[in-house]
């Protein structure tokens, strides 16, 4: 019993204190409450797992709740995006609410508060209120209008409702404390004067809920036994409990607020308010821009919901905030990959290659395992030729002897083909290297049992034949943020860290022709060179690949030589 109880996380441990305490296991119920203002990130993901896989383990409902207060920054689009994302991470909602479906139940609420004393309209600008609460050290001063009669406060907050006040000018605060510890106790604001359309309500009210008042009481509604929030929510639980002992009414489920630390990652920004300036300043080609961490970016960029998922599973619930480093997501997505996803031969950067003694004309197909990590995944065939394209890098006139590939007067087997000898090179005006002449032993052919095929060399290349290859587009794609914490520092903007060659793009690279029926979002090994996927952008006339990730983490390397 006690290995179980090691294996559990503190919020799992929360709730089985309260199961043990009495609560039904029938009573347990979680959601997952976005606001619709922008798209989902890999923190939301921690958050998606963490209330959806609660509602798994114990077979409980989970809704998806949209808190939509503030008609300013929400748009449907966000709401559609949101559903997707949820869908696509692999799981389902037991119901999809919004909070304005309370909007009416919240004012009748807050209609009985001020009824009761424990509400009241302010007249004055938000400058003024923030002056009167005083700061952490010093407690705030009373409203002058904290003491207006319920029939005049009533009144008030109708024509509220109603338009007949401008923007500003009027707000409902809660009557608690003044003097409190806790800031957010100090008569917090209520409700605004927002004449703005809703995404959903329309013009219908003039007046939005804040999200203090509206999150706790839509829990309440919707009979939620735990309400799982972010840490810089802590603070808000008393104000939670607060706003709950006023509607609740001991016949019904009290909803519990606890909180965990968000999910943080290295290099990256998890801010909505930084993602959208950087899709509206362009320096991202949209919100599934693959080099954002949102979700819709990640899976355009080939991540995986099983990758998503094992990485929220390994980086676990913390009760401390902490940065969780890039490198285990990109860990999970190799781990899975490498499983899955077929090989294949591509050349990114090419130089010609000419097999002088292969007869002119001649073309054979050979064998080539689609993948040696998985027993079903079979054999294909591709097509060789006279003439290759092998990679720039891949070739040296001159090296040393650690340099296992091709270089004059020295052997490397062509993969899954011939061992070849490079004898002499055609070079441009400038000296560069445009044409590499080859001899390829012809009894050396991959499989096929000679002798000759199994002499030993100590290179391997890919290739792709001229004759047979596919032209394509390839998007290099690497971290965003050449700093670890790009917006912790006070001093500078944090794009003032954006990496330059986060995106590269080859127009001109070549893949062997068994991707010519590829499908958007297909994951393929690109052998020796990393992991890529389909774009939406790939049409039949233009394939167009992004890198997911590299076959090994070059940023560690990097690290470790500064």
């Amino acid at each position: 019993m006690s290995e179980i109880k090691k294996s559990l996380n503190f919020l799992e441990q929360i709730i089985e204190e309260d199961l043990t305490k009495g609560m039904k296991r029938s009573q347990l119920k979680f959601r997952f409450p976005p606001e619709p203002n922008g798209y989902l990130h890999i923190g939301h993901a921690a958050s998606i797992c963490l209330n959806f896989g609660l509602g798994i383990k114990y077979d409980a409902p989970v809704n998806l709740r949209f808190d939509d207060t503030n008609p300013e920054k929400e748009e449907q689009e966000y709401v559609d995006a949101i559903k997707k994302d949820i869908k696509w991470l692999g799981f389902e909602w037991a119901e999809v609410l919004f909070s304005s479906d309370y909007f009416q139940q919240l004012y009748d609420w807050a209609v009985k508060m001020i009824e009761q004393g424990n509400a009241y309209v302010d007249d004055q600008t938000s400058e003024e209120i923030a002056e009167q609460k005083g700061t952490p050290t010093q407690a705030g001063t009373n409203s002058p209008f904290r003491d207006r009669s319920a029939e005049e406060n009533l009144a008030l907050f109708e024509k509220m409702k109603n338009g007949d006040f401008e923007e500003g000018t009027h707000v409902l605060r809660a009557k608690i404390d003044m003097s409190s510890s806790n800031m957010l106790m100090r008569d917090p604001v209520m409700y605004r004067i927002l004449k703005r359309a809703h995404h959903r309500t329309g013009e219908k009210w003039k007046i939005y809920p804040m999200y203090d008042w509206t999150h706790g009481e839509s829990d309440y509604i919707e009979q939620i036994s735990h309400s799982l929030c972010t840490l810089e929510f802590k603070h808000h639980r008393e104000l939670y409990d607060w706003f709950l002992d006023q509607v609740y009414d001991h016949k019904s489920l009290r909803p519990k607020q606890r909180e965990f630390a968000r999910r943080n990652l290295s290099y990256t920004v998890m801010s909505k308010r930084k993602l959208l300036q950087l899709v509206e300043e362009g320096y991202v080609n949209g919100w599934d821009d693959p080099r954002m961490p949102t979700i819709s970016g990640l899976r355009r960029r080939g991540y995986t919901p099983k990758s998503i998922r094992d990485f929220s599973e390994k980086a676990g619930i913390a009760k401390r905030e902490n940065v969780t480093d890039l490198a285990l997501l990109e860990f999970h997505i190799r781990t899975e990959l490498n499983k899955t996803a077929p090989r294949v031969m591509a050349v990114l950067n090419p130089v010609k290659l000419v097999i002088t003694n292969y007869p002119e004309g001649k073309e054979e197909m050979l064998t080539a395992e689609n993948n040696p990590e998985d027993e079903d995944a079979g054999i294909r065939t591709v097509p060789f030729s006279r003439e290759l394209y092998i990679e720039q890098e891949d070739f040296r006139e001159e090296a040393n002897k650690k340099f296992f590939r091709l270089k004059l007067g020295k052997e490397v087997r062509l993969k899954n083909a011939y061992i070849i000898k490079a004898n002499s090179v055609i070079k441009d005006e400038n000296g560069t290297v445009t044409e590499i002449h080859c001899t390829y032993d012809v009894d050396s052919k991959s499989g096929s049992g000679s002798e000759a095929s199994m002499r030993k060399v100590k290179g391997t290349i890919h290739w792709v034949s001229i004759q047979h290859g596919l032209e394509a587009e390839v998007r290099l794609y690497d971290r965003l943020f050449t700093d670890e914490a790009p917006d912790s520092h006070k001093e500078k903007d944090f794009k003032e860290f954006i990496n330059p060659d986060s995106l590269k793009i080859i127009e001109k690279a070549y893949v062997e022709p068994s991707l010519a029926t590829v499908s958007a979002g297909d994951s393929f090994q690109f052998q020796r060179l990393g992991y890529f996927n389909v774009d939406p952008d790939s049409t039949n006339d233009k394939l167009v690949f992004n890198r997911t990730v590299a076959l090994r983490d070059s940023w560690a390397k990097i690290e470790q030589n500064k």
